[in-house]
């Protein structure tokens, strides 16, 4: 059994969440704290964090850690969500939180975060079914709003929106004690976001469930679904929201029984899961209680083999590039031939090229949205599909990774600039994997240029320095050949080995 440690640094709040994992058994919770810091109150309006927030800031996290110690903790994850990626100083907090308090704090992407959080809830036995009927998965935060929408199993889109709570608030602060139905205006600002996100994204997909994620939803849900069901019809839901707004600050603290009475964030929340309920016109709604900071737990416990996934993950990743692929309409009987054909020479380099999964998986990304682009413009289509990849959210990738793809994409048509002209974008490492990725797009792109899959039973090995690449074919290959060698040189030059087709012409 291991003791592990979750803190999550919010937009105003630090949490800290002891677990106990174990092999074979459900991850257990062993202690939770909280305190109240407005960090996104002055980080939003200034960009900046100040010293007097940095020290509340110091002095929670040295608490925390003496908790840590006192549960003498395994391990431990520590990390701070969106209001860290817009504040101008965040390197240097870092450092001096981690000088003060030897805590390391990470700031993932925002990709990354919601990801760990979609964790939490993939791990539960009820989420497969639901995804199968339809689900949108809403996490609501205090920066930002991301809606996941799954069909048929499937991740089908995942959209990021400026609509966190602290920002709602932070826009109607100067007319909140200035108007007699502040709800009202709250809704007016959330009706437009919501309104586009359904007109633009959610219109061709029929939502049987919305499982919310955020702040207060599991003492809405006790308030409205007295029997402790986590599950609720979707009018009953909004019916029982819309009266409990309309009370003032105290009477809303006394009926969900919390300690804050005068939290200016509570009555934004509920107004933005009430509109989100409403536009979606789902049956239901399910909020587990579960958060980021559980979700750190099942991804530790996954990492580390305590515990086995209920969803392959990779898969959901591979789901949201199709989707992407296909809004831009590019996914085709070519692309899906593109994905397998770069599969193929990744596994025979393999000795060769020295990456890893997550570099195949990269790849196969890399593949399903080469062409994206061409949507935009036929003339700058690697152009464009690297500006759709750097401004698309595909669950599950680091900001890094994104750039990673979008530059593979990129280099799949153009030639590959030297390091140090990407070097403001890619480290060392990225530029290689980068480089050989795009290598291997190139020559498995150019084995399809016809665009008709004329290759069968496909094989690939590398004999005496030479990927030899083995194929069948009843159809002419000559355009296939000439562009082939014409594409083989940067694979050359990265790899020191020459890649070449050997055909074993079929006649029907």
């Amino acid at each position: 059994m291991k003791v592990f440690a979750a803190i999550y640094i919010g937009s105003y709040e630090v949490s800290l969440k002891i677990f106990e994992l174990a092999v074979r058994k459900s991850i257990r919770e062993i202690d939770h704290v909280r305190a109240r810091v407005e960090i996104g109150k002055e980080s939003y309006q200034k960009g900046y964090m100040g010293y007097e927030l940095m020290e509340e800031l110091g002095n929670i996290l040295s608490e925390y850690k003496k908790i840590m110690e006192g549960y003498r903790a395994d391990a431990y994850t520590a990390y701070a969500g969106g209001v860290f990626r817009i504040i101008k100083n965040e390197l240097f907090v870092i450092d001096q939180l981690y000088i003060r308090t030897g805590i390391r704090i990470q700031v993932p992407s925002n990709s990354e975060h919601r990801f760990v959080g979609y964790k939490s809830v993939a791990f539960r036995e009820e989420f497969d079914e639901m995804a199968k009927q339809g689900t949108a998965l809403v996490d609501v935060g205090g920066g930002n709003l991301q809606v996941t929408l799954f069909s048929e199993g499937k991740v089908v889109s995942t959209q990021h929106m400026a609509l966190g709570i602290a920002r709602l608030r932070g826009q109607l602060s100067s007319i909140k004690n200035t108007v007699s139905h502040y709800e009202n205006q709250l809704e007016e600002l959330v009706n437009k976001e919501i309104e586009v996100l359904k007109a633009l994204y959610l219109k061709d997909y029929k939502i049987k469930y919305i499982i919310f994620m955020g702040e207060y939803i599991a003492e809405l849900m006790k308030k409205v679904e007295k029997k402790g069901n986590r599950f609720i019809g979707t009018e009953k839901f909004v019916k029982s929201m819309r009266k409990l707004y309309r009370k003032n600050a105290e009477q809303i603290a006394a009926e969900l029984d919390l300690s804050n009475e005068n939290d200016p964030l509570l009555v934004p929340y509920m107004v933005t899961y009430t509109r989100i309920a409403e536009e979606m016109n789902a049956e239901e709604i399910w909020a587990p209680g579960y958060s980021v900071i559980d979700g750190m737990a099942y991804d530790y416990a996954y990492r580390h083999r305590i515990i086995k996934p209920m969803r392959n993950f990779e898969e959901d990743i591979l789901s949201a590039a199709r989707w992407l692929s296909k809004r831009y309409e590019s996914f085709s009987p070519h692309i899906d031939a593109l994905a397998k054909m770069s599969v193929l020479v990744f596994d025979a380099m393999k000795k060769a090229h020295g990456m890893g999964k997550r570099e195949r998986l990269l790849l196969q990304i890399a593949a399903i949205l080469h062409d994206c682009g061409k949507y935009i413009s036929l003339a700058h289509g690697p152009e464009c599909a690297y500006d759709i990849i750097m401004e698309s959210e595909i669950l599950g990738l680091s900001h890094l990774e994104r750039e990673m793809i979008a530059c593979v994409v990129l280099y799949n048509t153009y030639p590959l600039e030297e390091f140090a002209e990407l070097s403001g974008r890619l480290n060392q490492k990225s530029y290689l994997t980068v480089a050989k990725l795009a290598a291997i797009l190139r020559i498995s792109n150019a084995m399809d240029r016809s665009h008709k899959q004329k290759f069968k039973n496909v094989k690939a090995a590398i004999r005496e320095r030479q990927l030899v690449i083995t194929i069948e074919s009843v159809d002419d290959i000559v355009l296939e050949k000439e562009l082939f060698d014409g594409k083989a040189e940067l694979f050359e030059r990265v790899f020191g080995i020459r890649p070449v087709i050997r055909e074993k012409r079929v006649y029907g």
